[in-house]
């Protein structure tokens, strides 16, 4: 209500008696009036109200962002003496060992390394006890009923003589895989035979065929290391006779070699035309002069105890070739063997004092 609507305070009227007049004179304004009258009256207690609540707020932030502030202020200054500076590549690896791990890594390889050049892994054990001279494998095939028989005849033992052979520390055996049809009538007259005989190595994991002849010497000699124990072990062709204490006479004499490759040694020209005998597949691995590298010759091989290890160690992953004394020969190349080039070996040899011959 404005000055001007109010009314006038008469000469002789008390306060009193004014604020009642008024009140007389609001009761009959009309209701919209004083309601807006009202209405004005709040307006500046609710804004003043809000204010207050907005100052609340913004002084209740930023009081909460001073204490993180404070917080995180302290948390800095606790760790700055922890905050870690930027390392190299090299500072890692040594902060982790790794250098030292990497070098023990890099002479255990190298231990091995000279272990399976040696023909042996730690903790190799043979199946036997007892140490023997030799072991001797005589190739034969499915067809060689017959020379068998004429070997049993003559210079190898048979039976009792078999045995006693092998306490004098000698083991012969024949030499066969197993048929692509497994189970076959010629697997079982070699099963039949080995029965009677007594005298056979069979290889189980092998194929018996003619063009299998390479890998068969690594099957060969990783059976009988697992199988003997002995300082040589010999492969013999079965096309060849035998002078069984002559060779037992020079196994004797290098007993106590190591790393001894033993035979008749050649080289000879490297056939590279297809079709033709001894053809050679591989032929372009030998240069430009086609030339066999220093072998010994396949109708009587010896290896002592370390080297037949090496290839039953590393058998899965010997390159073969057409033949399988070139083959060995291959395996020899690589390893600090002692070639050993006795006459003695070489059955086409007019020496008398060979002990083998056609």
């Amino acid at each position: 209500m404005d000055a001007g609507d109010r009314l006038p305070i008469r000469g002789g009227e008390t306060l009193a008696s004014a604020m009642k007049q008024e009140r007389r004179w609001r009761s009959h304004l009309p209701k919209s009036s004083a309601s807006l009258a009202s209405q004005s009256s709040k307006a500046p207690l609710i804004m003043v109200f809000l204010s207050c609540l907005a100052w609340l707020y913004v002084a209740g932030r930023l009081w909460q962002d001073a204490e993180n502030r404070l917080l995180l202020s302290d948390l800095l200054h606790k760790n700055s003496g922890n905050i870690p500076k930027i390392l190299t590549v090299e500072d890692k690896l040594l902060n982790l060992g790794c250098k030292e791990i990497a070098r023990k890594t890099v002479e255990a390889e190298m231990d091995l390394t000279l272990a399976k050049s040696q023909g042996y892994l730690r903790g190799n054990v043979s199946s036997s006890e007892k140490k023997l001279l030799a072991v001797i494998g005589v190739y034969t095939g499915f067809g060689s009923h017959l020379i068998r028989s004429i070997f049993r005849g003559s210079w190898m033992p048979r039976g009792d003589a078999l045995r006693k052979l092998e306490e004098k520390g000698v083991v012969i055996r024949f030499v066969i895989g197993r048929s692509a049809n497994r189970g076959d009538s010629l697997d079982r007259n070699i099963d039949e035979e080995n029965r009677r005989t007594k005298d056979f190595l069979i290889l189980e994991s092998h194929e018996e065929a003619a063009e299998e002849l390479p890998r068969k010497a690594k099957f060969f000699f990783s059976a009988a290391i697992e199988s003997w124990n002995a300082d040589f072990y010999v492969k013999v062709d079965d096309n060849i006779n035998l002078d069984l204490d002559g060779l037992i006479e020079i196994l004797e004499s290098r007993r106590d070699g190591h790393g001894l490759y033993m035979g008749c040694m050649k080289s000879g020209v490297v056939i590279s035309e297809e079709g033709k005998l001894w053809y050679e597949p591989e032929w372009w691995k030998f240069g430009d002069t086609k030339s066999y590298f220093r072998h010994a010759a396949g109708s009587l091989i010896i290896l002592s105890k370390n080297l037949a290890q090496y290839i039953s160690i590393n058998s899965a992953s010997l390159m073969t070739y057409a033949h399988d004394d070139t083959s060995v020969g291959s395996w020899m190349m690589g390893l600090d063997a002692t070639y050993v080039d006795d006459d003695r070996l070489c059955c086409s040899s007019s020496r008398q004092e060979k002990v083998c011959s056609p």
